[in-house]
Formats: structure tokens, C-alpha cells, sequence
């Protein structure tokens, strides 16, 4: 069996939904191309597609073969292409995933001028806050920004840091009074981004030192931006990364809190699989991206 051209198979398969439409696609008979995938199947001992009469879908390990399959091809055929073009210019598909607000006010700007910079490549960019399993869903490169990474099989690249910015509304602080000092805190509402590692828990370093505070949270929410919305309505007193907050500072949508105090730095990552050899592709991204979010 010719393992490369049953992957290649069981990919069109796949993204066809339909065995006869990938054999016209291939040139090959439904039977052919059925028999090749039941071929697969039997060499990796797994089920790849759950076939009823009425239609197919994938089983987890199908899902997770097809991710890598994707993948693995992709990078074959880039290579192809650039040996014979004799040309080093990365091509392919480059599956990216980054929180959903640092991909809109940070990395949309930084995504185009990469695009122009390497236009033979395709980009895929799956925007979450949610932390999504990086090989498991066959992403290249994961942006995540985090206090601290946990710890995995994925090899990491620091690319800068996030200021989280404690700030409220004017009109919030007119009617609820500027806090003073950090016991002040206590008796405000606290909005919080959900998907912190602690949220409502605030390690505050000031000329003092540091100060624990857990605040009871009022409003939490899974996307920043979101966040900066009900702020900047009025409910609250919450921390929001600098490349939210500092568009509303400078509009005077908000006003730092304490500024005397300060939360610790959030850390940018890029995360991508464990590889003896880094994809060309993933190399001048995660290069690009170090430029661009370089800060002297």
C-alpha cells in the first residue's frame, strides 16, 4: 500500500464528506478509494471514519489523524514546491490560534504586513480565548498570554509582555468615590476576566510592597474587550490588559486606579509541537512576531 497516497486519500475523503466525490476529485472508482481508506485503517489498528448509509463522520482518532495527516501533507508539498522552484520562500498553510482580543487590537496589523512579506503562504487563524489543544486541533503555532505557562511537551518562545492596568470609569468614580489606598478596594465592585488564573485575586506591588487582595467578583466575563465595555459603562473597578486599556485612557473613557500599584505582567508566548526539525513556515512567523512585538 502506498501509505502517502492513502493519506492523501483519506484527506480528500474527509473534506468532501463523501467517498464518491473524493473519487471523481482523485479519478479513481468509490470502491478504489474506499478500499484504500479501509486499507489505512487497518495498518494504523484504528477506525478513521464512522460510516452510516445516510452519511460519515470522523471518530476521535480519526479526528486527530486527519489534524496531523493535514498537516504532515502540507509541509511534504511545500517542500516539493520550493525544491523545484529553487526557491527558500516559505509556502503552505500555517494554522495559527491566539486570544481573541490580543488577535483584534494586537497581532490583525502584524498578520498583514506578514502576509505581504510571505504571500505564498495560506493563514488559518483560529481566534479563542479558551487555551485549545495545540496538536490535538493540528494548530502550527498557539499564541498564549499567560502569567505562567503550564507545563507540556510544547516548546515555548517568549515574545514580550502584557501590563495589566487597574481602571474604572470617571463617572463611576464620581459617583462611588476614588479609591485612596488598597483597603479602599474592598468596598468598590470588581469586574474580572474569567479565564484569569485567579480571578478577583489581586498580587498588587506598590512603594509598600506587595498586598494579596481577593475581591468579590460582580461581573465576569471571557473576552477583554467585553470587559472594557462595562467599564467604561460604569459598573466597576476591573484590570485590563495595556493594549485594551490604553485606547480608553488616552480617550478618557477610563482612569487608572492606584497608580501607584502595580499587577504583575502578563508573559506573550508562542507555543508550537515538539519537532526535531522547525517548519521553515513557523520559524519566520515566530520571527516575525518577535520583531513586531518587541519592545526596547
Amino acid at each position: 500500500m502506498d501509505v502517502l497516497m492513502a493519506m492523501r486519500t483519506f484527506r480528500r475523503v474527509v473534506e468532501r464528506a463523501s467517498f464518491s466525490q473524493a473519487a471523481a476529485d482523485l479519478g479513481h472508482s468509490t470502491a478504489a478509494v474506499s478500499k484504500q481508506v479501509r486499507q489505512l485503517e487497518e495498518r494504523l489498528g484504528s477506525l478513521l471514519i464512522l460510516r452510516t448509509t445516510r452519511r460519515m463522520s470522523l471518530s476521535e482518532a480519526g479526528q486527530s489523524y486527519f489534524n496531523e495527516c493535514c498537516h504532515l501533507l502540507d509541509e511534504l508539498d511545500a517542500l516539493e514546491r520550493a525544491t523545484q522552484a529553487g526557491s527558500h520562500e516559505p509556502d503552505g498553510r500555517l494554522r495559527v490560534n491566539a486570544p481573541m482580543s490580543f488577535g483584534l487590537k494586537v497581532l490583525s496589523p502584524i498578520l498583514v504586513a506578514f502576509m505581504q512579506r510571505y504571500p505564498q503562504l495560506q493563514v488559518d487563524l483560529t481566534l479563542n480565548d479558551q487555551v485549545l489543544d495545540v496538536v490535538g486541533e493540528g494548530f502550527d503555532v498557539s499564541l498564549r498570554i499567560r502569567r505562567q505557562l503550564e507545563d507540556s511537551t510544547l516548546i515555548a518562545r517568549h515574545l514580550g509582555q502584557v501590563e495589566q492596568v487597574i481602571c474604572a470609569a470617571p463617572a463611576y468614580l464620581q459617583a462611588q468615590g476614588t479609591p485612596r489606598a488598597i483597603a479602599d478596594l474592598r468596598r468598590h465592585r470588581c469586574l474580572a476576566y474569567r479565564l484569569a488564573e485567579h480571578p478577583g485575586h489581586w498580587q498588587l506591588e506598590g512603594p509598600q510592597g506587595q498586598t494579596r487582595l481577593e475581591l468579590p467578583v460582580h461581573f465576569a466575563v471571557d473576552n477583554s474587550l467585553l470587559l472594557g465595555d462595562m467599564l467604561v459603562a460604569g459598573l466597576g473597578i476591573g484590570a485590563l490588559p495595556g493594549f485594551v486599556a490604553q485606547p480608553l485612557l488616552d480617550s478618557g473613557q477610563l482612569l487608572r486606579v492606584l497608580p501607584e500599584q502595580r499587577l504583575p505582567s502578563r508573559q506573550i508566548y508562542a507555543l508550537y509541537p515538539s519537532q526535531r526539525h522547525l517548519s521553515q513556515k513557523v520559524r519566520v512567523f515566530i520571527d516575525f512576531l518577535v520583531q513586531a512585538l518587541h519592545t526596547p
